[in-house]
C-alpha cells in the first residue's frame, strides 16, 4: 500500500469520529482549543490502538486465508464504506453522542465507538502489503487532526456537515479497498 493510500486510509478513518467531533462541539457553550486537542488526543490515540489489534487478529488467520487475503480486504472496506454511506443518512438518535458535559469516559466511550471500523480494517490490513505502525500513527493523527478541527467548528456547522464527512469518508474506503482488489488481479493477470 502506497504512503498516499496509507493517508488518505488515514482521513477517512478519520471522518467518524470527526462527524462525532462536530456534534461534541455543537453542544459546548464555547468550545476552546484546549478542550478541542484534550478530544482530539483522546479520539486520536484510542483510533491509533483499534487498527493495530484488528491487524494482529488478522495475522493470526493470514495463513489460512492467503489465497482471498484481497477479497477479503475489499470486501470488509467496502462493507466499511457502504455502511459510514448509510449512517451518515440516518437520523441522530443517539443522545449519548451529544452529550452536556465532556469528561474523559464519556469522550472515550465515543472515540472507541467511531473507532471499531478502524479495528475492521486493521484486520483487512494484515492481508495486504502495508507498515501497521506507519499505517496507525497515520490514523492516530489524522483523527486528532479532524477532531480538533471538529470541535471547534462544531458549533457553528452543526450536524450537518459531519454528516457528508463521513459520507465522503465511506467512498474513500471503497475506492481504496477497490484499488487493492485491482492491484492484486492485475498483478495476477
Amino acid at each position: 500500500m502506497s504512503f498516499i493510500s496509507i493517508i488518505f486510509l488515514a482521513f477517512a478513518m478519520a471522518t467518524d469520529a470527526f462527524a462525532a467531533a462536530i456534534g461534541k462541539g455543537a453542544t459546548l457553550h464555547k468550545p476552546n482549543f484546549r478542550e478541542a486537542i484534550k478530544t482530539g488526543v483522546i479520539f486520536g490515540t484510542i483510533e491509533a490502538a483499534t487498527p493495530v489489534i484488528g491487524w494482529g487478529l488478522g495475522r493470526a488467520a493470514q495463513a489460512y486465508v492467503v489465497e482471498w487475503d484481497h477479497w477479503i480486504a475489499f470486501s470488509l472496506l467496502l462493507l466499511l464504506g457502504l455502511r459510514m454511506i448509510w449512517a451518515s443518512f440516518q437520523a441522530d438518535t443517539d443522545a449519548e453522542e451529544k452529550p452536556n458535559s465532556h469528561s474523559f469516559w464519556a469522550l472515550a466511550i465515543t472515540g472507541f465507538a467511531t473507532s471499531i471500523d478502524a479495528m475492521a480494517v486493521g484486520a483487512g490490513l494484515a492481508f495486504v502489503d502495508v507498515n501497521i505502525v506507519t499505517a496507525a500513527i497515520a490514523i492516530g493523527l489524522a483523527t486528532t487532526l479532524m477532531v480538533t478541527i471538529g470541535i471547534l467548528v462544531g458549533r457553528v456547522v452543526g450536524p450537518a456537515l459531519g454528516k457528508w464527512a463521513e459520507a465522503a469518508g465511506g467512498v474513500v474506503l471503497i475506492v481504496i479497498g477497490s484499488v487493492i482488489l485491482y492491484e492484486h488481479l492485475s498483478a495476477v493477470a
